[in-house]
């Protein structure tokens, strides 16, 4: 059975096309009985409108493409609300694709996105993409990066400044007294692992104390990877064990706090201080509640859903980067030894 189109409500109406059109966009230039008579007909045959086609008409889209890292991690989760919040009081839709960190699901995302020739993208990308996202601005697609900043300028950012969040971070261990650091997160080339990184080897090359700081890669920034990284940790003699550890994000160090256990003792906080990044809501609600760097993660999505529709509407907008600063948030993970 063929769809109901518009010249099916016209007739049945007993009046033009174009009037069936005034009703659908302008109403208000309609008489009240032309309106009342093609409501009728509408709801007589059941007549849905092509909103795709009527935007595709005018040369816009009514969808959003967002491609994140890790779709099964909160701070995503919170970031693509705040975006969804934003997109729904505009009328639009978020398609959204996570690519598990794969760089071939990430261009499987984006040839889709650039097929559906969608309003905008916003993207967390993993690794260096610019030559694949300048081919969708080439195409009238404005980009905007997602929890990561554009270090070139050449695109618009929302982010949150790891660097000075790895810092503070780290910092807080030291002044809890601990002085062999740990920092577990991976894989490095992700420009947030990298950032935070960077950031506690500068509190710790800033420290008057003797500290050591060194690296346990993991290969996903997951709760599985954490509780791998904290077993092969507890392996070592006890002597070579860290006194603190800085997790790349609170997913990392749920797994280090389930695997920090010997027998029915958990050795955080009083042998090993744990601390994350992100500041999801599991990690206050922990068996031992988490220390954490805290993001704003719905306010980033918010923010970088309306500097994409503002490029959207004005394509020659400067690229500008927005960079929140993180907030420590101090519980019972890090709790100064007694």
């Amino acid at each position: 059975m063929a769809p109901v189109s518009i010249r099916d409500v016209a007739r049945l109406a007993g009046v033009s096309v174009g009037t069936v059109s005034n009703v659908l966009n302008r109403p208000g230039g309609v008489s009240s009985d032309s309106v009342a008579r093609v409501q009728q007909a509408i709801s007589e045959l059941g007549y849905v409108r092509n909103d795709a086609a009527r935007r595709l008409r005018a040369g816009t889209s009514a969808t959003i493409g967002f491609v994140v890292l890790d779709g099964q991690n909160p701070f995503f989760n919170q970031v693509v609300r705040g975006a969804e919040d934003e997109a729904a009081g505009r009328g639009l839709a978020i398609l959204l694709g996570n690519t598990d960190e794969d760089p071939d699901r990430e261009g499987l995302y984006l040839d889709l996105f650039e097929e559906q020739n969608v309003r905008g993208v916003l993207i967390s990308p993993y690794g260096d993409i610019n030559p694949r996202l300048e081919r969708l601005r080439s195409r009238n697609i404005p980009v905007v990066l997602v929890d990561r900043l554009s270090v070139d300028g050449r695109f618009s950012s929302v982010s949150v400044d790891s660097l000075t969040g790895g810092r503070i971070a780290a910092q807080h261990l030291l002044d809890t007294g601990r002085r062999r650091i740990a920092y577990v997160g991976g894989p490095l080339d992700m420009r947030q692992v990298s950032d935070r990184l960077a950031g506690a080897r500068v509190a710790v090359e800033d420290s008057h104390h003797a500290v050591s700081l060194e690296v346990v890669v993991t290969r996903a920034l997951s709760v599985e990877e954490g509780v791998a990284a904290g077993i092969r940790i507890l392996e070592r003699p006890r002597w070579q064990w860290p006194d603190a550890l800085f997790a790349a994000n609170d997913l990392v160090a749920l797994g280090l706090l389930q695997s920090l256990v010997i027998g029915d003792k958990l050795l955080v906080p009083d042998e090993i201080a744990l601390i994350g990044f992100d500041d999801i809501a599991f990690a206050g609600a922990a068996a031992i509640p988490l220390s954490s760097m805290r993001q704003p993660s719905r306010t980033i999505g918010q923010t970088a859903l309306r500097v994409l529709i503002e490029e959207s509407d004005d394509p020659g907008l400067t690229p500008r980067q927005t960079v929140f600063q993180p907030e420590l948030v101090v519980r019972q993970s890090t709790r100064a030894r007694r």
